[in-house]
């Protein structure tokens, strides 16, 4: 069961609506209800009030790629077409949160691919990403999640992909280094070939627009 919340703001002249699953958040705002007293802080002070409901349809959101389908994302805008070029998509950002202490990371994505018979709508590829990113993640595995749907669904002549992220489970805690970046990509078919994977490196760090 979904629950619908309207928040009207008439000053500002807009009408937000958000959608969550209300047995998920009275569930998840009761723990973290609990979690802030373990913590010490008093859950019931006044700006602690709606902070675990507020924590819950947060994470519902920040998790809600569990709820799609990146292949047929993919296939709801697929088209025969002729062009055997390379297409490139980059500066895709990316917010994801780890798995391992359920801190945020963040940055962006380089995607390509050679199509084969069919290209795809371009605003598809960002919303693969993220139906993947928006779950709980690995770089690692959220680099190759996003290829292997790509070559599967659309089954081009290659695929390759390059996440950028910096992450605060390095920034804030452990070893609390700020400036740290990590990239992670992942390659099939023709951008196996040096020449090739040399080109899309090139496009994806030159400053074109």
């Amino acid at each position: 069961m979904n629950q619908m919340e309207h928040l009207d703001d008439e000053k500002d002249g807009y009408i937000k609506i958000d959608r969550y699953n209300a047995v998920k958040t009275e569930s998840i705002a009761h723990h973290y209800k609990d979690i802030l007293t373990q913590l010490g802080e008093d859950p019931e002070r006044e700006g602690l009030l709606k902070t675990p409901e507020r924590v819950a349809k947060a994470f519902q959101y920040l998790t809600h790629g569990y709820d799609l389908n990146p292949s047929e994302i993919l296939r709801s805008a697929m088209f025969k077409e002729d062009y055997s070029q390379m297409v490139v998509v980059k500066d895709i950002e990316v917010y994801s949160m780890c798995e391992h202490h359920m801190l945020p990371f963040f940055g962006k994505a380089h995607i390509a691919y050679i199509p084969n018979g069919h290209i795809v709508g371009l605003s598809k590829i960002p919303r693969v990403v993220d139906a993947f990113s928006r779950r709980l993640q690995v770089q690692e595995r959220l680099t190759n999640e996003i290829r292997d749907c790509i070559q599967d669904t659309l089954r081009p002549a290659g695929v390759a992909v390059v996440i950028e992220c910096k992450h605060l489970c390095m920034a804030m805690r452990g070893i609390q280094k700020q400036n740290s970046v990590t990239t992670t990509s992942a390659f099939t078919g023709e951008f196996a070939k040096d020449r090739t994977r040399a080109e899309f490196l090139r496009l994806i760090t030159a400053n074109l627009h």
